[in-house]
C-alpha cells in the first residue's frame, strides 16, 4: 500500500533527506512524497535547540492542517545554539502520524566567526553562507555543512540520520504507544 508523506518543506534538499530517511526504514514499503510550504511560527533563523525543534513540530502540525489527508507529515527545521560563544548548527526533525510522534536531531558542527557574527547581525544562515562563501542559495545545495567539508557531507546526507531517528518509534511502535 502507497503511504502519503507531507514534508512541510519546499526545499529539495529537505523533501529529498525526508525520502532517503523513509526509504532506509522501510524498504520494502513504497510512499509518495510531496513538499509543502507552511509557517515555522520561529524565526527565520532559530537561535537555541528549543526554538528549532518548536519550529518543527509546528511545520508539521501545519503541514497536517494543510494537507490532512496523509499518513505522514515530517518537520525540518534547522537552526543554532550559542555555546562558548561559538555557533553550534543543526537541525531537528519531527514526524508525526495520526497515531504517533518522533523526534531525531542531527548530528552539530561549528559555524565560522565570519557566518556567525552575520547571524548575530540578523542574517539567516543561508544568506550568511552565500555571502562568506560567495555561492548563491546554498541551503537548497549542501548548505553551510557541504561548504565547510567540501560536500564529503551535505545538508542532505546531515539531515538523514536524523529522519531516521525520528522514526524510530515508527519502527519499534509496541515500545512508544
Amino acid at each position: 500500500m502507497l503511504k502519503k508523506v507531507i514534508i512541510a518543506s519546499k526545499n529539495p534538499v529537505k523533501i529529498a533527506a525526508v525520502k532517503e530517511g523513509f526509504e532506509k526504514m522501510f524498504p520494502s514499503q513504497s510512499f509518495d512524497f510531496e513538499g509543502v510550504g507552511v509557517p515555522s511560527g520561529v524565526s527565520d533563523q532559530p537561535m537555541s535547540h528549543q526554538e528549532t525543534l518548536t519550529g518543527a513540530i509546528n511545520r508539521a502540525d501545519n503541514a497536517r492542517k494543510e494537507i490532512p489527508t496523509a499518513d505522514c507529515w515530517v518537520g525540518v527545521e534547522g537552526g543554532i545554539e550559542k555555546m562558548d560563544g561559538h555557533g553550534e548548527a543543526f537541525a531537528w526533525i519531527y514526524v508525526l502520524s495520526e497515531s504517533l510522534s518522533g523526534k531525531g536531531k542531527t548530528g552539530s558542527f561549528f559555524l565560522p566567526k565570519k557566518v556567525m557574527d552575520l547571524v548575530d547581525s540578523g542574517m539567516e544562515l543561508g544568506h550568511a553562507d552565500d555571502l562568506v562563501f560567495g555561492q548563491s542559495n546554498s541551503k537548497q545545495k549542501g548548505g553551510a555543512i557541504g561548504l565547510l567539508t567540501n560536500n564529503v557531507m551535505t545538508r542532505q546526507s546531515l539531515y538523514v540520520p536524523g529522519v531516521i531517528m525520528a522514526l524510530i518509534p515508527f519502527v519499534n511502535v509496541e515500545f512508544y504507544k
